[in-house]
Parts: C-alpha cells; structure tokens; sequence
C-alpha cells in the first residue's frame, strides 16, 4: 500500500513572488512606468529601519530584476553585503532612454527614437526617487547599476550628474555610443571632479575588450581624484551575454561589504 497521498490530494499550486510592483505616471517620460520593488528581510521588523537604495535600469521582471534581486538576498543573507532595497525600472523603449545624443548615423539607426537619457535622468531625479523615499524607510545613501546601454547610462550619469548617487556600477558598457565621445570626456571630467565621495565600479567581458573605446575607460579612472574610489575588473572568461550576474556578484560583495569593528583585535 502506497504511503503517498493520492494525486487528487495534492495541494493546488500559488504563485512564488518576490518583491513588490507598481506603475508611476511620469510627465517627464510622457508615459506610465513599472517600478520593481525587493526588500530585504528584516525591513518591515521596525519603522525606525532604513536602508539604502539600488537603483537598476533594465529592471522588469522579464529583464535583469530578478536575478539581481536573488543576488541581493542571498548576499545580504550571508552576510556579504549590507542589506539594500533594489528598485527596477522596467522597460518601454530601452534604446531611447539609455542613450544620450550621437552624431553617429549608425547609432541612430539602432532604434526609432534615440538620446533620450537626459529626460530619463530627470524622471529617476525628479519622479521616482522622491516617491520611493515616501513609499519606502531609505538611507540617504543611493546606487545604480546597468549593463550594455545601461552600463553607458551609468556612466553619462556619474560623469553629467555625479551627486545624483553615490555608487555607480557598470558593466560592459557601451562606450562605442556617439563614437567614444563620453569616454573621450571622462578623464578631464574626473579630474575635474571635487564633490562628495564616489564609488565607480567598472567590469569589463572578453567583447568588451576588444572595443577600443573602451579600452581606453581604466587611465581616464585612473587619473580621477582621490574623491572618487574606482575598481575596474576584467573578466576575460565572460562575454557580453554572461558577464552580467558573475560581474554583479564580485561588484555587490566588493562595494558593498558589510563594515567591521575590528578596533580592539
């Protein structure tokens, strides 16, 4: 005699979930857009708890946001970075809101509309943070990360509107955009820079090394002031279609290590 409930028996099957979701109308943006939301466990223990914010574009449930989400709590989990609230922002037109201008042809040919990053930047500025500082108990401290266009958008933004975060991570990005002009700006940019503190990490695919736009990011890092902490880490194993959850477990655990009181040891 089988020890095993019988098939009809069975428990009918509820969807997992992960985070939360909402839609915010943007006048920046002229259109409504999808706000993905995970809060670490321990969030809604005590009103008095707040947390820092990582912003992600490419962050709907069918692009990057879960699997970032299930980096940021198992990390967070374990210990090996500090506990985060992640916001994605999903998609309408990826192209149009990534890039900045360009006077490339080629560029503009990869979608209808193009270059449209600074009006994304004032719907994350103007429009979404403030509301997620309503809706949610934040720190004051703010990061965001991409990969690819993304990636170009996270950079454009640390080097057109630093203060606007504290840590910027990018991955493989496309520095190729306007024909190199952003990196080609970056060196005189950073050394120009003297505002609060940054972090930047940068991670770079086997593709990416063969860019030569980009192999000219790590010296304009590398002469940025002290007031900017930079990493760059190749990552010759990976290509452009991999690089992103590998690279955003080593940036997580890196720029976001939990600190330690070691006086006394």
């Amino acid at each position: 005699m089988s020890c095993y409930p019988a098939a009809h028996a069975q428990t009918a099957s509820t969807p997992l979930t992960i985070g939360q979701t909402f839609t915010l109308p943007s006048e920046a943006l002229h259109e409504t857009r999808r706000i993905n939301v995970y809060v670490p466990p321990g969030y809604t223990d005590s009103a008095a708890i707040r947390l820092p914010v990582l912003y992600m574009p490419d962050g709907g449930q069918k692009e990057d946001f879960l699997h970032v989400a299930g980096l940021v709590q198992v990390l967070t989990g374990n210990g090996a970075m500090r506990p985060f609230i992640l916001v994605g922002i999903e998609n309408t037109q990826r192209r149009r809101d990534l890039t900045g201008p360009t006077n490339s042809e080629e560029d503009r040919k990869i979608a209808p509309q193009v270059g449209g990053s600074a009006a994304f930047r004032l719907f994350i500025r103007t429009e979404l943070m403030p509301l997620i500082r309503e809706r949610y108990h934040t720190a004051a401290e703010t990061a965001i990360m991409g990969e690819s266009l993304a990636g170009l958008f996270v950079l454009e933004t640390l080097l057109l509107e630093p203060e606007l975060f504290d840590t910027y991570i990018a991955f493989d990005p496309s520095l190729w955009w306007n024909k190199g002009q952003l990196v080609d700006q970056a060196k005189a940019m950073l050394q120009g820079y003297s505002g609060q503190a940054k972090t930047v990490y940068v991670a770079s695919s086997s593709d990416d090394a063969q860019i030569p736009e980009s192999r000219r990011l790590p010296p304009a890092l590398k002469a940025a002031k002290r007031t900017i902490r930079w990493y760059y880490e190749p990552m010759p194993e990976e290509t452009h279609a991999t690089i992103y959850h590998p690279a955003a477990l080593k940036a997580l655990r890196t720029v976001f290590k939990p600190t330690t009181n070691t006086a006394g040891k």
